[in-house]
């Protein structure tokens, strides 16, 4: 029964486990043993083969010449030798279990079916042979010091996640070949997928979904070199099970997790033709884990892909069809149950609760596990010493600064070795380049080559810097990503003169590549960037000059300054230079002054504040920008979750953090001399953020000149914005686009306007919910008002009725209005008749907009009878999408010729045709016409009319701009142009049309003018409008 157990479970699978718990110093050792305890009937035993085999290849040889119990019993001597005294008491634990357990009838009934599992095994060697490989790595999981069940508590919480990853999407029907599960460096992903080849190894996880689960694990398929799929899936298979190729060969019921996507140290840079299929071939690993992930090898196969998350960029451009899952590690309940477990005293627990809440990103960080442990580590460490960790939770780097200095700090009596200067540059170098090229973990020839010794590491390794890899030999990381993030960021202050110009400079060195990163095309050096700057700190400095007893220098700042000021000079515009990342960075110095330096070559910012987080570092930094002109900010989500759900007291972190922060951001509007125009469009602002932007503007230092609030709900109407108007002088702008006042709002505003003290110019209710009855009062405003020029009531439906109210105001003679928009207001030809009196009487209107109004061709024609008069001072006038034919041509050519002040008409999105701008074009010959720009976007014209159009060009000198987009011209139409366009003399500037809409041949003649006459620029329709003024030629 012995003999039976023996051979049927130990020299098969049995051995290879133990001798998998040997590291290379004992297996070299073993290997000696086994040398001088050959027995002279195994002479033959060939020892070379011997000393190159691998763990695998050891225990087969041993069987080859050990039969039976023999190979066995050959070890566990060794073993004793070796004085592996717990190695040898579990094996012959499990050897009498196994003895116990298998009886002669399994035995017998083993040798009947020997044939058939010696083709295809079921299975359950693989299973047994998983179940133990990952019951011993889970149980080494535990972190020495640190909470125990943090992997196990994040796994089983997890667990529903595992479960249901492979399930089919309601919405779309189909089942997921390829997840991806990614989450921050710690936050538990290789856990949680141990943990599933686990549960499927003891038959609680995918049974009816995967036969087959295979674990392919970054850091060792790094150490691979060439050989074929199946060998490399062949690490784990036990000889009894058969052939894997049979295994391989129904791709559709394997699972393949590739855990730790991003500390692959490939390119992935194959093209798709160069990639394999065959999985019995050998290549590169390289190849065959890109051929995997691409879906060109074994493509009926699912994968399961554990990722960080500033690598998931990387992995996304390699899958196709793929499903992502997010691991967040520890929830908000949970991080606040450890706090309060780790500290026994409740009052420090609150307080560092309380410190961490304050600092979003420094909570998030905690989200993963060992962040968490280190955290609180840290800070139960200082308060030990009275120190206030208020001021340590104020920043990551502060924080971090802190975590590295306490881990050289002497404990009961011992002090660790200090690597001396040069030891650390080289381990900040290391770090750095890391971070750059993506590298997380490093072998220790990569280590060597990189400067690090031997000795160098083992340094690093006693002060919990560097830790080797438990499982994979000569595989070393930092002992978490923030940690080599932090000595990343050293580095640059450790590094020599900055303003010597050195060629041989490596890419990692350049400052001005790091400042321009961001975190969505760079997302893997946005943190290391941001401790750099908080390193910028004088106290952080001394601090890490104390613990390392080492010279830190602050030149690099004078560097930055300059990195800054050509970034700023540049032609980026706010949106591009993603000042939130940029403020991210200057909250972490802490440093009034280098913040006002920095900023002082930005102008205009643009921010989106939807965290917490976002508040905080903009208030901070705005507050010290003393030459911003321009503030464009949309503030979402954090007014309305201001009251957090917490069993803490609500002054730790509530509303009122969130007031005086804002508080803090509107204080610019008083204390920036310089600043000119604020835009918080599409903000939400409760009633207090109003009260306190409205105090502001309100205070006799603001000298803010243009507000704009577009898309905002008032809460309390627009009482406060009224009083705002009359009490700050310099406030000429005001847009209101999108706010829905409705007409009680109206009313405010026009009691402000009448008032002696507000000086408004420009004015805009676009799309403000008015009716006639806001009309009223905006009539007897225009009427009594001396500064208003500009008024825009778009898309407000007004009715005839409206805008008879609108003119009757405008043939006042006090009215002063130069621009009125009146564009989608809802009336009819009805109101020409209106606009028709008033405009005989207006000296001072010279831009109105009446475009997507029912006005049609009798319409048009009673204006004309008014725009044709030479006392009439109209300028620009929009009539676009009014419902105009050809017929109302004749009257609009009349105002062409007769009024010698339009230079702007817009025509666009009626339907002209060919004919009536024939008729166009023969006023635009004349001598006497001014009109400078022509909008004919729409007009259903084509290459009939190109003719007319061509001898209007030649003989037209004061013509620049016009618009035929999304006109059928064809390649005739553009012949006939091109003869025009391509003479220097054509004085047209801006023509725009859509290259792209015509054919190969028409293309190349409009690329033919352009060189032939540089002046003209030609382009498509432009799709952004100014509110106010909104043809295609102001785009230009």
């Amino acid at each position: 029964m012995a003999d039976s157990s023996s051979s049927s479970f130990f020299p098969d699978f049995g051995l290879l486990l133990y001798l998998e718990e040997l590291n290379k110093e004992e297996l070299n050792t073993f290997k000696l043993f086994l040398k001088e305890t050959m027995e002279p009937e195994h002479g033959l035993t060939p020892w070379t083969e011997v000393k190159k085999a691998r763990r695998e290849d050891l225990a087969n040889l041993m069987k080859k010449y050990y039969p039976g119990e023999k190979a066995w019993s050959v070890s566990l001597k060794i073993f004793g030798k070796m004085n592996l005294k717990d190695l040898c008491e579990r094996a012959k634990e499990e050897i009498n279990w196994s003895a116990q357990t298998i009886g002669p009838d399994d035995a017998k009934a083993g040798e009947t079916q020997g044939d058939q599992e010696a083709v295809l095994g079921d299975g359950t060697e693989y299973r047994i042979r998983i179940k133990e490989k990952f019951c011993i790595t889970w149980d080494k999981k535990s972190l020495s010091g640190k909470p125990e069940d943090f992997h196990h508590g994040i796994a089983e919480k997890d667990r529903k996640l595992l479960e249901h990853l492979f399930d089919v999407d309601v919405k779309t029907g189909e089942q997921p070949q390829i997840v991806v599960l990614q989450g921050a460096a710690g936050v538990g992903k290789t856990t949680l997928v141990r943990k599933a080849m686990l549960d499927w190894a003891e038959g609680n996880l995918y049974q009816q979904r995967f036969k087959y689960v295979f674990y392919l694990n970054g850091r060792e398929i790094n150490q691979l070199k060439e050989r074929s799929f199946a060998q490399l899936i062949s690490k784990d298979w036990p000889s009894t099970e058969g052939p894997i190729e049979e295994i391989i060969s129904q791709p559709s019921s394997l699972l393949f997790i590739i855990d730790s996507f991003d500390e692959l140290n490939f390119a992935f840079e194959e093209p798709e033709f160069a990639l394999c299929e065959d999985w019995t071939q050998e290549h590169p690993v390289s190849f065959l884990m890109s051929s995997l992930l691409r879906k060109v090898m074994l493509p009926e196969a699912s994968l399961l892909v554990t990722t960080r998350l500033t690598t998931s960029k990387r992995l996304k451009q390699l899958l196709k069809n793929h499903h992502y899952e997010e691991l967040l590690g520890m929830s908000e309940d949970a991080r606040q149950e450890y706090i309060y477990q780790f500290f026994e005293d409740k009052r420090w627990a609150m307080k560092v609760f309380s410190s961490l809440k304050s600092n979003e990103m420094l909570f998030s960080m905690c989200q993963v596990p060992l962040v968490c442990w280190a955290t609180c580590t840290c800070l139960k460490q200082q308060m030990e010493k009275g120190g206030d960790v208020t001021l340590t939770c104020q920043t990551t780097t502060a924080l971090f600064t802190c975590y590295i200095s306490s881990l050289f700090t002497p404990v009961d009596g011992g002090s660790p070795s200090l690597p001396n200067q040069a030891q650390l540059r080289r381990l900040c170098q290391v770090a750095a380049k890391g971070i750059w090229t993506m590298t997380y973990v490093f072998y220790r020839e990569n280590l060597r080559r990189l400067g690090l010794t031997k000795s160098d590491v083992s340094s690093f390794m006693d002060s919990n810097i560097i830790q080797k890899d438990a499982e994979y030999e000569n595989c070393y990381v930092f002992t978490h990503l923030h940690v080599q993030e932090f000595f990343a960021a050293m580095f640059y202050m450790l590094k020599g003169n900055w303003e010597a110009g050195n060629p041989s400079c490596q890419p990692f060195e350049d400052l001005k590549s790091l400042l321009q990163s961001t975190s969505y095309k760079d997302p893997h050096l946005t943190q290391m960037k941001c401790f750099l700057f908080g390193l910028l700190n004088e106290d952080r400095v001394k601090q890490l000059e104390r613990t390392f007893n080492c010279k830190m220098s602050l030149k690099i700042k004078s560097k930055l300054l300059q990195c800054m000021e050509v970034l700023g000079n540049s032609d980026y515009s706010p949106s591009q230079l993603g000042f939130l990342e940029l403020f991210h960075c200057l909250y972490e110095t802490q440093d009034k002054a280098f913040i006002s330096q920095a900023m002082r070559c930005f102008p205009k910012v643009a921010i989106n504040i939807c965290e917490k987080i976002h508040l905080l570092v903009s208030s901070f930094c705005l507050k010290h920008c003393r030459c911003l002109r321009t503030i464009r900010l949309s503030v979402t989500v954090v007014f309305e979750k201001k009251i957090l759900k917490t069993s803490l007291p609500t002054n730790t972190w509530d509303g009122d953090r969130i007031t005086h922060c804002w508080q803090d951001l509107c204080s610019v509007l008083h204390t920036n001399e310089h600043l000119r125009e604020l835009d918080l469009c599409h903000s939400n602002l409760d009633k207090s953020a109003m009260n306190i932007l409205h105090h502001e503007l309100r205070h006799p230092n603001c000298k803010l000149q243009k507000l704009l609030l577009k898309f905002i709900t008032f809460p309390d109407g627009c009482q406060d914005i009224s009083t705002s108007l009359i009490h700050n002088k310099n406030l000429m702008h005001l847009d209101l686009k999108g706010s829905d006042i409705g007409d009680n709002g109206v009313k405010s505003l026009c009691e402000a306007l009448k008032h002696p003290e507000c000086k408004l110019q420009t004015l805009s209710l676009e799309s403000c919910g008015l009716t006639e009855a806001g009309c009223e009062y905006l009539s007897l405003a225009l009427i009594s008002n001396k500064r208003l020029t500009h008024l825009c009531l778009a898309d407000n439906v007004l009715g005839d009725g409206g805008v008879k109210l609108m003119s009757d105001a405008l043939q006042h003679a006090q009215c002063t209005l130069k621009s009125l928009v009146l564009r989608r207001c809802h009336f009819t030809s009805l109101s020409s008749e209106y606009l028709s009196t008033s405009l005989l009487h207006n000296k001072s209107l010279t831009h109105l907009d009446l475009g997507s109004n029912w006005l049609q061709d009798n319409g048009v024609k009673l204006l004309c009878d008014v725009f044709r008069h030479p006392s009439c001072n109209l300028q620009d006038l929009e009539l676009m999408g009014c419902v105009l034919t050809n017929a109302c041509c004749l009257d609009l050519a009349s105002v062409i010729l007769n009024n010698p002040n339009l230079r702007s008409l817009d025509l666009g999105n009626n339907d002209l045709q060919d004919d009536g701008v024939k008729i166009l074009c023969d006023a635009l010959r004349y001598p006497n016409c001014n009109i400078q720009r022509l909008g004919l976007e729409y007009c259903g014209l084509t290459s009939l009319c190109c003719q007319d159009l061509s001898s209007a060009l030649i003989c037209n000198k004061r013509l620049i701009k016009m618009n035929l987009t999304q006109n059928t011209l064809g390649y005739e139409g553009i012949v006939k142009l091109y003869k025009v366009l391509k003479s220097p003399k054509c004085k047209l500037q801006v023509l725009g049309l859509c290259k792209e809409a015509f054919d190969e041949e028409a293309q190349k003649l409009l690329e033919a003018v352009g060189v032939s006459n540089p002046h003209l620029i030609i382009k498509p329709d432009c799709n952004y409008h100014n509110e106010e003024d909104v043809s295609w030629w102001r785009c230009f």
